[in-house]
């Protein structure tokens, strides 16, 4: 095994708030630690709180087929799954005070690294960008009656603006939007629950497949959904003190996903059950039945909502796409990244203003398909490192170029090549099983995550062991 020094960030940044922050993904220095684990619950629970959580519960009950209880129950076990995953991850940022990508390396190697670190670049960056941008956009467009692409404008500008300047931004614009957007989602969400009628049969569903083959597409949507954070986990914990408790960290981190999606997504299934749909446009769909004022409030909300999302997406999205070994200006390189994302994820939007919801269903799908067996492989090393209490052991690795650990690659790669041509449930591919049986719906992110961790497991258990 090979070492190299870890790099420590340059630049004075401290406390300040509208101040562009330094560097890259460099080890944050002591004299920069600061922040409470409290401050975690509303920075994951503000991206959640927006039309792209509610939508995803729609999909549970018109889309996938599932009455309003069913949808309840795969909504709280995805969620769960994801929330826990979130949590042991965040745990780590403190310690390390890496971003979460740089940590990867130890599972993948620094060039092994580029398969994830590519994947969250494209997904974050840009994918994710695009979805939350054409929900906000949906919202603006109906409170203000302003064509589409100037509201896309409009929301482009303000995400990249708060990522630009970075971690300090980032934290307290979700906390200055928490209490606005819980309470007019809240106040939105009793009025929505009053109004539906959770005994109504299940949609129509999919053709082909059942009951059980709906829960499990729901069940990989949520989880895709809220997995969809896993991989920004220590980015926003690694300017924790080292010795914060690491309990709290992980609880609020995995509190702020799951209350917020949790309720969100239940929401967005019990709005089906309301009736009808009075109009093409999702979002004010949803708020057709709220009085006038809480509607406006409420579209309000998902637009800022969106925007929130995405403040987090474009920067753990630069961060990645640093990761992967492209070197720019030190002082200025995540920064210029944000900006270059922010262009590329505007223009991707701008197309996916038409049919946006199938594409959504799909783009979740896809999500939790990479995303689940890189997490199983990472999983899996946390817990072969698990007396490397205090990093000291894995430090010298995350920065080497020379550090190589095929086996996370090899098993992130068998679980995702297995997974999808056997179990994937897309419009454009079906895998082998469903084509047979497409009762079965789409377990491909379980199968992905069981695979790989198993995988990684079997060929690192004997290293570990003589190392």
């Amino acid at each position: 095994m090979t070492v190299t020094e870890e790099p420590i960030r340059e630049g004075e940044y401290g406390t300040r708030v509208v101040a562009v922050e330094p560097g890259g993904i460099e080890k944050i220095p002591l004299a920069d630690r600061h922040g409470r684990p409290l401050n975690l619950f509303w920075t994951w629970a503000s991206p959640n709180l927006e039309f792209a959580t509610i939508y995803l519960g729609v999909l549970a009950t018109l889309v996938f087929g599932l009455t309003f209880w069913q949808a309840v129950l795969a909504i709280v076990l995805g969620n769960a799954l994801s929330s826990v995953a979130h949590g042991i991850l965040s745990a780590r940022g403190p310690v390390h005070g890496v971003p979460e990508m740089v940590l990867s390396r130890g599972a993948f190697g620094f060039w092994g690294n580029l398969l994830p670190a590519g994947f969250l670049a494209v997904t974050a960056g840009i994918g994710w960008f695009a979805v939350n941008s054409v929900s906000a956009t949906f919202a603006l467009n109906s409170l203000t009656g302003l064509p589409k692409w100037l509201c896309l404008v409009v929301v482009v500008l303000a995400q990249v603006a708060i990522a630009f300047f970075g971690h300090n931004l980032v934290h307290s614009f979700e906390r200055w939007a928490f209490p606005v957007l819980a309470v007019i989602f809240v106040i939105g969400s009793v009025v929505v629950l009053s109004k539906s009628h959770p005994g109504a049969p299940a949609g129509a569903g999919i053709p082909g497949v059942g009951t059980a083959g709906g829960f499990l597409l729901t069940l990989a949507a949520v989880f895709g959904y809220g997995s969809g954070w896993n991989p920004y986990a220590s980015d926003y914990t690694r300017y924790l003190p080292p010795d914060t408790n690491r309990r709290a960290v992980g609880f609020f981190a995995g509190a702020g996903i799951f209350v917020t999606c949790t309720l969100l997504q239940i929401v967005g299934a019990a709005s089906v059950t309301v009736g009808p749909p009075a109009s093409d446009n999702p979002t004010t769909a949803f708020v057709d039945t709220m009085p006038s004022v809480l509607a406006n409030l409420t579209l309000l909300a998902i637009a800022i909502g969106g925007v929130s999302a995405n403040v987090l997406n474009i920067y753990s999205g630069s961060m990645s796409f640093l990761t992967m070994g492209v070197r720019l200006p030190a002082h200025l390189r995540r920064a210029l990244v944000a900006v270059t994302f922010g262009v590329i994820g505007f223009l991707v939007a701008l197309s996916g203003l038409e049919d946006a919801g199938h594409k959504y269903e799909n783009f979740l799908l896809v999500i939790g398909y990479w995303i689940a067996p890189w997490l199983g492989v990472v999983l899996v090393d946390i817990w072969l490192r698990r007396n490397d209490t205090d990093g000291s052991r894995i430090a010298p690795v995350l920065y080497d170029r020379r550090y190589t650990n095929w086996a996370g690659p090899i098993a992130m790669v068998l679980g995702l090549v297995v997974s999808i041509g056997l179990f994937s449930n897309q419009t454009q591919f079906s895998g082998y099983v469903v084509r047979e049986a497409p009762s079965i719906g789409d377990i491909t992110p379980i199968v992905g995550f069981l695979l790989a961790a198993v995988v990684y497991f079997a060929i690192r258990l004997p290293i570990t062991r003589r190392t």
